[in-house]
Protein backbone atom coordinates (compact mmCIF):
# COMPACT_ATOMS: atom_id res chain seq x y z
CA UNK A 1 0.00 0.00 0.00
CA UNK A 2 1.40 3.39 -0.99
CA UNK A 3 1.71 6.31 1.49
CA UNK A 4 -1.01 8.18 -0.43
CA UNK A 5 -3.41 5.22 -0.08
CA UNK A 6 -2.74 4.87 3.68
CA UNK A 7 -3.43 8.58 4.18
CA UNK A 8 -6.70 8.35 2.27
CA UNK A 9 -7.87 5.40 4.35
CA UNK A 10 -6.99 7.21 7.59
CA UNK A 11 -9.02 10.25 6.54
CA UNK A 12 -11.98 8.05 5.64
CA UNK A 13 -11.85 6.26 9.03
CA UNK A 14 -11.77 9.57 10.91
CA UNK A 15 -14.77 10.83 8.97
CA UNK A 16 -16.78 7.68 9.68
CA UNK A 17 -15.98 7.85 13.44
CA UNK A 18 -17.02 11.51 13.57
CA UNK A 19 -20.31 10.73 11.83
CA UNK A 20 -21.05 7.82 14.18
CA UNK A 21 -20.39 9.95 17.24
CA UNK A 22 -22.65 12.71 15.99
CA UNK A 23 -25.40 10.21 15.24
CA UNK A 24 -25.15 8.72 18.72
CA UNK A 25 -25.39 12.16 20.35
CA UNK A 26 -28.34 13.20 18.19
CA UNK A 27 -30.15 10.00 19.27
CA UNK A 28 -29.72 10.88 22.97
CA UNK A 29 -26.96 8.37 23.79
CA UNK A 30 -23.68 9.22 25.45
CA UNK A 31 -20.68 8.72 23.14
CA UNK A 32 -18.10 6.16 24.27
CA UNK A 33 -15.22 7.39 26.38
CA UNK A 34 -11.98 7.98 24.56
CA UNK A 35 -8.88 6.10 25.64
CA UNK A 36 -7.07 8.23 28.19
CA UNK A 37 -10.17 10.06 29.49
CA UNK A 38 -9.72 10.52 33.24
CA UNK A 39 -13.47 10.62 33.83
CA UNK A 40 -15.74 9.03 31.19
CA UNK A 41 -18.92 11.03 30.54
CA UNK A 42 -21.78 9.94 32.81
CA UNK A 43 -24.48 7.77 31.31
CA UNK A 44 -28.09 8.93 31.22
CA UNK A 45 -30.07 7.55 34.16
CA UNK A 46 -32.73 6.07 31.88
CA UNK A 47 -30.36 4.88 29.20
CA UNK A 48 -29.32 1.29 28.59
CA UNK A 49 -25.80 1.98 29.89
CA UNK A 50 -26.89 3.49 33.25
CA UNK A 51 -24.73 2.28 36.16
CA UNK A 52 -26.84 0.02 38.39
CA UNK A 53 -27.29 1.06 42.01
CA UNK A 54 -25.14 -0.90 44.45
CA UNK A 55 -26.11 -1.93 47.95
CA UNK A 56 -23.84 -1.78 50.97
CA UNK A 57 -23.10 -3.46 54.27
CA UNK A 58 -23.02 -1.51 57.52
CA UNK A 59 -21.28 -2.66 60.70
CA UNK A 60 -21.88 -0.79 63.97
CA UNK A 61 -20.59 -1.47 67.49
CA UNK A 62 -21.08 -0.33 71.07
CA UNK A 63 -19.40 1.85 73.65
CA UNK A 64 -15.65 2.33 73.65
CA UNK A 65 -15.07 3.12 77.33
CA UNK A 66 -11.38 3.07 78.30
CA UNK A 67 -11.19 2.54 82.05
CA UNK A 68 -7.83 2.79 83.83
CA UNK A 69 -7.12 -0.91 83.25
CA UNK A 70 -7.76 -0.52 79.53
CA UNK A 71 -5.38 2.44 79.37
CA UNK A 72 -2.72 0.36 81.16
CA UNK A 73 -3.24 -2.48 78.69
CA UNK A 74 -2.70 -0.12 75.75
CA UNK A 75 0.46 1.21 77.39
CA UNK A 76 1.76 -2.34 77.81
CA UNK A 77 0.95 -3.09 74.16
CA UNK A 78 2.98 -0.02 73.16
CA UNK A 79 6.08 -1.32 74.98
CA UNK A 80 6.60 1.98 76.73
CA UNK A 81 6.09 4.17 73.68
CA UNK A 82 2.78 5.81 74.49
CA UNK A 83 -0.38 3.76 73.96
CA UNK A 84 -1.26 1.26 71.25
CA UNK A 85 -4.91 0.25 70.92
CA UNK A 86 -4.47 -1.60 67.63
CA UNK A 87 -3.95 -5.02 69.23
CA UNK A 88 -7.13 -4.52 71.27
CA UNK A 89 -9.24 -4.43 68.09
CA UNK A 90 -7.23 -6.95 66.08
CA UNK A 91 -9.67 -9.86 66.53
CA UNK A 92 -12.65 -7.88 65.20
CA UNK A 93 -10.65 -6.10 62.49
CA UNK A 94 -11.49 -8.68 59.76
CA UNK A 95 -15.21 -8.22 60.35
CA UNK A 96 -15.10 -4.42 60.69
CA UNK A 97 -12.78 -3.79 57.76
CA UNK A 98 -14.87 -5.97 55.44
CA UNK A 99 -17.90 -3.66 55.75
CA UNK A 100 -18.62 -0.91 53.25
CA UNK A 101 -19.33 1.40 56.18
CA UNK A 102 -18.24 0.79 59.80
CA UNK A 103 -19.32 2.99 62.71
CA UNK A 104 -18.22 2.87 66.35
CA UNK A 105 -19.30 4.74 69.46
CA UNK A 106 -16.57 6.78 71.16
CA UNK A 107 -18.10 7.38 74.58
CA UNK A 108 -15.24 9.33 76.11
CA UNK A 109 -13.17 12.36 75.17
CA UNK A 110 -9.41 12.54 74.79
CA UNK A 111 -6.83 14.08 77.08
CA UNK A 112 -3.87 16.14 75.87
CA UNK A 113 -0.97 14.41 74.17
CA UNK A 114 1.11 12.75 76.85
CA UNK A 115 -1.67 12.88 79.43
CA UNK A 116 -2.73 12.90 82.11
CA UNK A 117 -5.32 10.24 81.24
CA UNK A 118 -8.16 9.20 83.50
CA UNK A 119 -10.86 6.57 83.66
CA UNK A 120 -14.12 6.66 85.61
CA UNK A 121 -15.83 8.92 86.58
CA UNK A 122 -14.51 11.81 84.43
CA UNK A 123 -12.81 10.17 81.46
CA UNK A 124 -9.91 11.59 79.48
CA UNK A 125 -8.63 8.85 77.19
CA UNK A 126 -5.38 8.60 75.24
CA UNK A 127 -5.82 10.07 71.73
CA UNK A 128 -4.29 6.88 70.32
CA UNK A 129 -7.71 5.23 70.76
CA UNK A 130 -8.65 6.89 67.46
CA UNK A 131 -5.63 5.35 65.75
CA UNK A 132 -6.70 1.90 66.92
CA UNK A 133 -10.25 2.43 65.65
CA UNK A 134 -9.03 3.61 62.27
CA UNK A 135 -6.65 0.67 61.98
CA UNK A 136 -9.52 -1.72 62.72
CA UNK A 137 -11.40 -0.38 59.71
CA UNK A 138 -13.87 2.05 61.24
CA UNK A 139 -14.91 4.98 59.06
CA UNK A 140 -16.36 7.11 61.83
CA UNK A 141 -18.01 7.17 65.26
CA UNK A 142 -20.86 8.68 67.17
CA UNK A 143 -19.47 11.00 69.85
CA UNK A 144 -22.58 12.10 71.77
CA UNK A 145 -22.68 10.56 75.25
CA UNK A 146 -23.12 11.42 78.91
CA UNK A 147 -19.30 11.75 79.05
CA UNK A 148 -18.89 14.12 76.07
CA UNK A 149 -18.40 17.15 78.33
CA UNK A 150 -16.17 15.47 80.93
CA UNK A 151 -13.34 17.80 79.88
CA UNK A 152 -15.43 20.69 78.58
CA UNK A 153 -15.02 22.25 75.15
CA UNK A 154 -11.31 21.40 75.19
CA UNK A 155 -12.03 17.70 75.45
CA UNK A 156 -14.45 17.85 72.54
CA UNK A 157 -11.93 19.72 70.41
CA UNK A 158 -9.06 17.36 71.24
CA UNK A 159 -11.18 14.34 70.37
CA UNK A 160 -12.46 15.63 67.05
CA UNK A 161 -9.04 17.02 66.11
CA UNK A 162 -7.58 13.55 66.55
CA UNK A 163 -10.40 12.05 64.51
CA UNK A 164 -9.60 14.47 61.71
CA UNK A 165 -5.91 13.65 61.96
CA UNK A 166 -6.40 9.88 61.54
CA UNK A 167 -9.23 10.12 59.01
CA UNK A 168 -12.29 9.24 61.11
CA UNK A 169 -15.58 11.06 60.67
CA UNK A 170 -17.77 11.92 63.66
CA UNK A 171 -21.36 12.78 64.57
CA UNK A 172 -22.92 14.06 67.77
CA UNK A 173 -20.46 16.67 69.06
CA UNK A 174 -18.93 19.70 67.41
CA UNK A 175 -16.29 22.43 67.65
CA UNK A 176 -18.26 25.09 65.78
CA UNK A 177 -21.90 25.93 65.10
CA UNK A 178 -21.38 25.23 61.40
CA UNK A 179 -19.98 21.78 62.18
CA UNK A 180 -22.94 21.05 64.45
CA UNK A 181 -25.46 22.05 61.77
CA UNK A 182 -24.02 19.94 58.96
CA UNK A 183 -24.99 16.25 58.73
CA UNK A 184 -22.16 13.73 58.60
CA UNK A 185 -22.35 12.06 55.19
CA UNK A 186 -20.69 8.93 53.84
CA UNK A 187 -20.72 7.15 50.49
CA UNK A 188 -21.41 3.42 50.80
CA UNK A 189 -22.12 1.37 47.70
CA UNK A 190 -23.96 3.88 45.56
CA UNK A 191 -25.80 5.39 48.53
CA UNK A 192 -25.23 8.62 50.40
CA UNK A 193 -25.56 7.74 54.08
CA UNK A 194 -26.17 10.29 56.85
CA UNK A 195 -25.11 9.58 60.44
CA UNK A 196 -26.73 11.57 63.26
CA UNK A 197 -26.08 11.10 67.00
CA UNK A 198 -27.64 12.25 70.29
CA UNK A 199 -27.36 11.64 74.04
CA UNK A 200 -29.94 11.65 76.83
CA UNK A 201 -27.74 13.77 79.15
CA UNK A 202 -24.20 14.99 79.93
CA UNK A 203 -23.96 13.92 83.59
CA UNK A 204 -24.99 17.36 84.75
CA UNK A 205 -22.20 19.20 82.93
CA UNK A 206 -23.63 22.34 81.30
CA UNK A 207 -22.98 23.24 77.71
CA UNK A 208 -19.75 25.25 77.40
CA UNK A 209 -20.42 28.98 77.50
CA UNK A 210 -21.55 30.25 74.12
CA UNK A 211 -21.61 26.71 72.68
CA UNK A 212 -25.13 25.31 73.02
CA UNK A 213 -24.39 23.10 70.02
CA UNK A 214 -21.34 21.34 71.56
CA UNK A 215 -23.21 18.03 71.90
CA UNK A 216 -26.58 16.93 70.56
CA UNK A 217 -29.18 16.25 73.23
CA UNK A 218 -31.90 13.71 72.60
CA UNK A 219 -35.14 15.40 71.55
CA UNK A 220 -37.68 13.85 69.21
CA UNK A 221 -38.48 17.01 67.27
CA UNK A 222 -34.81 17.88 66.78
CA UNK A 223 -33.95 14.36 65.64
CA UNK A 224 -36.77 14.33 63.09
CA UNK A 225 -35.85 17.81 61.85
CA UNK A 226 -32.20 16.81 61.49
CA UNK A 227 -33.16 13.62 59.65
CA UNK A 228 -35.28 15.59 57.19
CA UNK A 229 -32.47 18.10 56.70
CA UNK A 230 -30.13 15.20 55.96
CA UNK A 231 -32.54 14.00 53.27
CA UNK A 232 -32.54 17.49 51.80
CA UNK A 233 -28.73 17.38 51.82
CA UNK A 234 -28.88 14.25 49.66
CA UNK A 235 -28.98 11.34 52.09
CA UNK A 236 -30.46 8.12 50.73
CA UNK A 237 -30.16 6.40 54.11
CA UNK A 238 -30.38 8.08 57.53
CA UNK A 239 -28.79 6.37 60.55
CA UNK A 240 -29.46 7.67 64.06
CA UNK A 241 -27.25 6.79 67.06
CA UNK A 242 -28.89 7.25 70.47
CA UNK A 243 -27.06 7.15 73.81
CA UNK A 244 -30.02 6.13 75.96
CA UNK A 245 -31.55 3.48 78.20
CA UNK A 246 -31.13 2.35 81.80
CA UNK A 247 -27.71 1.09 82.85
CA UNK A 248 -27.49 -2.63 83.64
CA UNK A 249 -31.03 -3.25 82.40
CA UNK A 250 -31.27 -5.78 79.58
CA UNK A 251 -34.83 -4.84 78.70
CA UNK A 252 -35.26 -1.51 76.91
CA UNK A 253 -36.89 1.04 79.19
CA UNK A 254 -40.11 2.92 78.49
CA UNK A 255 -38.34 5.96 77.06
CA UNK A 256 -36.46 3.79 74.58
CA UNK A 257 -39.66 2.04 73.56
CA UNK A 258 -41.76 5.18 73.22
CA UNK A 259 -39.13 7.29 71.46
CA UNK A 260 -38.29 4.38 69.19
CA UNK A 261 -41.94 4.09 68.15
CA UNK A 262 -42.23 7.82 67.52
CA UNK A 263 -39.05 8.08 65.47
CA UNK A 264 -39.76 5.05 63.32
CA UNK A 265 -43.31 6.29 62.68
CA UNK A 266 -42.10 9.67 61.37
CA UNK A 267 -42.52 9.95 57.61
CA UNK A 268 -42.25 12.50 54.86
CA UNK A 269 -44.22 11.83 51.69
CA UNK A 270 -44.83 8.27 52.86
CA UNK A 271 -41.13 7.55 53.24
CA UNK A 272 -39.63 6.95 56.72
CA UNK A 273 -37.42 9.80 57.88
CA UNK A 274 -35.07 7.39 59.71
CA UNK A 275 -33.80 4.08 58.33
CA UNK A 276 -32.03 2.57 61.36
CA UNK A 277 -31.54 3.35 65.06
CA UNK A 278 -28.35 2.29 66.85
CA UNK A 279 -28.38 2.40 70.65
CA UNK A 280 -25.61 2.57 73.26
CA UNK A 281 -25.11 3.38 76.97
CA UNK A 282 -26.71 0.58 79.05
CA UNK A 283 -23.39 -1.36 79.41
CA UNK A 284 -25.21 -4.61 78.67
CA UNK A 285 -26.42 -6.07 75.37
CA UNK A 286 -30.04 -5.26 74.59
CA UNK A 287 -32.58 -6.39 72.03
CA UNK A 288 -32.90 -5.71 68.32
CA UNK A 289 -36.46 -5.12 67.15
CA UNK A 290 -38.25 -4.15 63.95
CA UNK A 291 -40.71 -1.35 64.74
CA UNK A 292 -42.92 0.29 62.11
CA UNK A 293 -40.85 -1.49 59.49
CA UNK A 294 -37.53 -0.05 60.78
CA UNK A 295 -34.83 -1.85 62.77
CA UNK A 296 -33.98 -0.55 66.22
CA UNK A 297 -30.91 -1.78 68.09
CA UNK A 298 -31.78 -0.75 71.63
CA UNK A 299 -28.26 -1.32 72.91
CA UNK A 300 -25.10 -2.93 71.57
CA UNK A 301 -23.41 -3.10 74.98
CA UNK A 302 -19.82 -2.12 75.69
CA UNK A 303 -17.21 -2.96 73.10
CA UNK A 304 -14.21 -1.83 75.16
CA UNK A 305 -14.34 -1.55 78.96
CA UNK A 306 -12.42 -2.66 82.03
CA UNK A 307 -13.88 -4.65 84.92
CA UNK A 308 -17.49 -3.61 85.30
CA UNK A 309 -19.48 -3.45 88.53
CA UNK A 310 -23.26 -3.05 88.52
CA UNK A 311 -25.38 -0.86 90.78
CA UNK A 312 -25.24 -3.49 93.52
CA UNK A 313 -21.45 -3.28 93.52
CA UNK A 314 -21.10 -6.78 92.08
CA UNK A 315 -18.70 -7.67 89.30
CA UNK A 316 -20.98 -8.08 86.27
CA UNK A 317 -19.59 -9.93 83.26
CA UNK A 318 -22.34 -8.52 81.06
CA UNK A 319 -20.47 -5.22 81.15
CA UNK A 320 -17.88 -6.78 78.86
CA UNK A 321 -20.40 -8.37 76.49
CA UNK A 322 -21.86 -6.78 73.39
CA UNK A 323 -22.93 -7.21 69.82
CA UNK A 324 -21.79 -5.89 66.49
CA UNK A 325 -24.75 -5.06 64.28
CA UNK A 326 -24.42 -5.85 60.58
CA UNK A 327 -27.11 -4.70 58.16
CA UNK A 328 -27.03 -5.15 54.39
CA UNK A 329 -28.96 -2.46 52.54
CA UNK A 330 -30.37 -2.97 49.05
CA UNK A 331 -31.23 -0.17 46.61
CA UNK A 332 -34.88 0.83 46.19
CA UNK A 333 -36.99 -0.71 43.46
CA UNK A 334 -37.75 2.76 42.10
CA UNK A 335 -35.89 6.04 42.22
CA UNK A 336 -36.63 8.00 45.37
CA UNK A 337 -37.84 4.93 47.25
CA UNK A 338 -36.56 3.56 50.51
CA UNK A 339 -33.34 1.58 50.73
CA UNK A 340 -34.35 -1.72 52.30
CA UNK A 341 -32.51 -3.88 54.83
CA UNK A 342 -32.03 -7.09 52.85
CA UNK A 343 -30.14 -8.89 55.63
CA UNK A 344 -29.98 -8.25 59.37
CA UNK A 345 -27.30 -9.88 61.54
CA UNK A 346 -25.73 -9.60 64.96
CA UNK A 347 -22.28 -10.84 65.94
CA UNK A 348 -21.72 -11.49 69.67
CA UNK A 349 -18.49 -10.01 70.99
CA UNK A 350 -16.67 -9.85 74.32
CA UNK A 351 -13.92 -7.75 75.83
CA UNK A 352 -11.60 -10.50 77.05
CA UNK A 353 -9.76 -8.80 79.90
CA UNK A 354 -7.23 -11.61 80.30
CA UNK A 355 -6.19 -11.24 76.67
CA UNK A 356 -6.71 -7.48 76.48
CA UNK A 357 -8.68 -7.87 73.25
CA UNK A 358 -12.18 -7.59 71.85
CA UNK A 359 -13.20 -11.07 70.68
CA UNK A 360 -15.51 -12.05 67.82
CA UNK A 361 -17.20 -14.87 69.76
CA UNK A 362 -18.59 -17.01 66.91
CA UNK A 363 -15.23 -16.90 65.13
CA UNK A 364 -13.36 -17.76 68.34
CA UNK A 365 -15.72 -20.64 69.14
CA UNK A 366 -15.31 -22.04 65.64
CA UNK A 367 -11.65 -22.54 66.54
CA UNK A 368 -12.24 -23.69 70.14
CA UNK A 369 -15.81 -24.91 70.71
CA UNK A 370 -14.99 -25.97 74.28
CA UNK A 371 -14.22 -22.49 75.63
CA UNK A 372 -16.91 -22.21 78.30
CA UNK A 373 -16.39 -18.51 79.01
CA UNK A 374 -16.85 -17.65 75.34
CA UNK A 375 -19.90 -19.91 75.02
CA UNK A 376 -21.50 -18.31 78.07
CA UNK A 377 -20.88 -14.86 76.67
CA UNK A 378 -22.24 -15.77 73.22
CA UNK A 379 -25.39 -17.29 74.69
CA UNK A 380 -25.98 -14.32 77.02
CA UNK A 381 -25.65 -11.86 74.14
CA UNK A 382 -27.89 -13.94 71.89
CA UNK A 383 -30.61 -14.23 74.49
CA UNK A 384 -30.66 -10.46 75.00
CA UNK A 385 -30.52 -9.58 71.30
CA UNK A 386 -33.35 -11.96 70.37
CA UNK A 387 -35.45 -11.12 73.43
CA UNK A 388 -38.09 -9.13 71.55
CA UNK A 389 -38.77 -11.50 68.67
CA UNK A 390 -36.22 -10.24 66.15
CA UNK A 391 -35.64 -13.75 64.78
CA UNK A 392 -39.18 -13.75 63.38
CA UNK A 393 -38.21 -10.70 61.28
CA UNK A 394 -35.11 -12.40 59.89
CA UNK A 395 -32.34 -11.43 62.34
CA UNK A 396 -29.61 -14.06 62.41
CA UNK A 397 -26.25 -14.54 64.10
CA UNK A 398 -23.24 -13.81 61.91
CA UNK A 399 -19.51 -14.17 62.39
Amino acid sequence: MTPRTRKALALLSAALLSAATAAACSAGRTPPARLGDAHPPPSRAAGPTATPARGFTLVASGDVLPHDSVIKQAAADADGAGHDFRPMFSHVKPLVSAADLALCHMETVYGPDGGPFTGYPAFQSPPEVADGLKDAGYDGCSTASNHTLDAGAEGVARTLDRFDRVGLRHAGSARTAAEAAAPTLYTAGSATVAHLAYTYDTNGYPMPEGRPWAVNLMDKDKIVADARAARTAGADVVLVSLHWGTEWQTAPDERQLSLGRELTASRTGGRPDIDLILGTHAHVPQAYEKVNGTWIVYGMGDQVAGEMFNHSGDRDLRGNYGSLARFTFAPPAAAGGRWQVAKAEFVPQMMDLSAGKVVNLPAALAEDPDDTAYRRARDTVSEAVLGRGAAAHGLTMGR
